[in-house]
């Protein structure tokens, strides 16, 4: 019995079903990730694949590796090991905690250290990030003036841009909250909105937007 062919020369019929290929996938680790298909913080495990010619549903011959996958343990949907570059939801609020913290330090260090309005704005900006009821004191006994860059660089690129305008707002009205912006002030505004990858028309812009009343 020959086989069908199609208009395209190519074998149809039975002989799909007697030639094909199977992947075969052995773990290589496990860990926690941020699952797309769930939308949530789920367990996976790393897969590596080797895929298989078989002959009537038999694997025969090797036809080589295939990319790493993850899968995640909930919805068994399998990812680019690319998934694993975004943070889980647990991960997401340390660093947006480390981030908030950098900022009012820094602009607390830049002119407003002394001030009770900065350090109770600071305290409300803190505890909206999900910092302690006493952050901002034990910020202000604690100040060093650090270098709010890393934080703010390890947290850009998983928020939206609309985001990243929101946190460097709430570090315009710490510093506002004692009054106009110092020059010290306006260029530790501007690093920070350089670091959470604002274009320098934006960062203006939201500046001018905080002295503005609400």
């Amino acid at each position: 019995m020959l086989p069908v062919r199609g208009r395209d020369g190519r074998a149809t019929g039975f002989v799909r079903h007697i030639l094909g290929s199977r992947t075969a996938w052995t773990p290589q680790g496990d860990g926690e990730f941020f699952c797309p298909g769930c939308g949530g913080d789920r367990n996976y495990q790393r897969l590596a694949g080797r895929e298989r010619l078989t002959l009537f549903g038999v694997p025969v011959l090797a036809r080589g590796t295939t990319e790493p996958v993850v899968e995640c343990a909930s919805c068994l949907h399998r990812f680019g090991v690319d998934t694993l570059d975004h943070p889980t939801t647990r991960r997401l609020s340390v660093l947006l905690r480390e981030a908030v913290h950098a900022v009012a330090a820094a602009v607390l260090a830049a002119g407003g250290t002394g001030s009770r309005a900065a350090l109770d704005t600071a305290a409300v900006t803190l505890r909206a990030a999900g910092c302690e009821e006493d952050a901002a004191e034990r910020l202000a006994l604690t100040l060093d003036g650090g270098d709010p860059r890393a934080p703010l660089t390890a947290l850009a690129p998983h928020l939206a841009a609309a985001g990243r305008e929101a946190l460097l707002l709430d570090a315009a009205l710490i510093a506002l909250a004692d009054g106009p912006y110092t020059p010290a002030e306006h260029a530790t505004l501007t690093t920070i909105g350089e670091s959470l990858l604002l274009p320098a028309e934006v960062v203006e812009r939201v500046l001018t937007a905080a002295r503005m009343p609400s």
